[in-house]
């Protein structure tokens, strides 16, 4: 999740790629492309050294920060076929199992400190949001786990834990991502964000952990674009919980909305 003073990034401005929020609608021509030593030389590096593309979602290697480079430039818009879009992988819905998405275990570190209380109650009912949509969603938090949480605990599916940046108020991962980047960074900034609830910000990076993607990346968002890797589930949904209101999103709160449970449900099942 970007901060909220950030602009937005223009549909066309390949010379961003997605990777921070900008001003709003610049056009990008093709000399302001840049290559991709020159985007990787300013790609941003989170504290567990990965990439960070499209504001919160984790890149692992440079291998991949080049796919999502070629995925950007070589890309076009996708046509509208059916607010809530899902990740694909090869063209596969990104999603969790049966099984799985009825128990995605997580730890909220003691890293916190004195806020930690706070954000077990936010994960708590950012998460109420989801599982609230399809009761095949099931988050469970495990604080036996919280001593030692970190994306290297294989007790728990993913952590959750503190970082200082000012690249982001928060980030997460898909369902897809590795053991190593299946975390919840989340900075302190989460706490003077105006009208974005952490309620609502952490329902909105859990929205990641299911699969779901930034719905501003449709064509109807007219600016944010980020790559044609996913599948519609919903109609356009300018007040998802999925959108930046900075991309031309029509809700100041990043409150879900009705649009966004029909999606969860049509994924995972009412």
């Amino acid at each position: 999740m970007q901060r909220s003073r950030l602009g937005a990034i223009a549909l066309s401005s390949a010379a961003l790629l997605g990777a921070a929020l900008a001003s709003p609608a610049l056009a990008a021509t093709e000399s302001e492309i840049p290559s991709f030593q020159e985007f990787h030389a300013s790609s941003f590096k989170d504290s567990d050294q990965q990439y960070i593309v499209n504001g919160d979602e984790p890149v692992s290697t440079t291998g991949d920060l080049r796919a999502y480079y070629d995925r950007m430039v070589g890309g076009s818009e996708k046509a509208m076929e059916e607010g809530l879009v899902v990740n694909t992988v090869g063209g596969v819905d990104d999603k969790w199992s049966t099984a799985q998405v009825g128990n995605l275990t997580y730890c909220v570190s003691d890293k916190f400190g004195a806020r930690k209380a706070d954000i077990v109650n936010a994960m708590n009912s950012g998460a109420g949001l989801w599982e609230a949509a399809s009761s095949r969603i099931n988050f469970v938090y495990v604080p036996s786990q919280d001593a030692s949480c970190t994306t290297r605990n294989n007790s728990v599916l993913f952590s959750v834990e503190p970082v200082q940046t000012s690249q982001y108020i928060a980030r997460a991962f898909f369902p897809s991502s590795p053991k190593r980047s299946r975390n919840v960074l989340v900075d302190d900034s989460i706490w003077t964000s105006g009208s974005w609830t952490p309620s609502n910000i952490l329902g909105h990076e859990l929205g990641h952990t299911l699969g779901f993607r930034h719905e501003h990346t449709r064509p109807e968002a007219g600016t944010c674009f980020e790559d044609n890797n996913w599948r519609p589930l919903t109609p356009y949904d300018s007040a998802s919980i999925m959108h930046y209101p900075q991309c031309n999103g029509s809700s100041a709160n990043l409150s879900m909305t009705n649009t966004d449970r029909q999606g969860a449900a049509a994924l995972y099942g009412a």
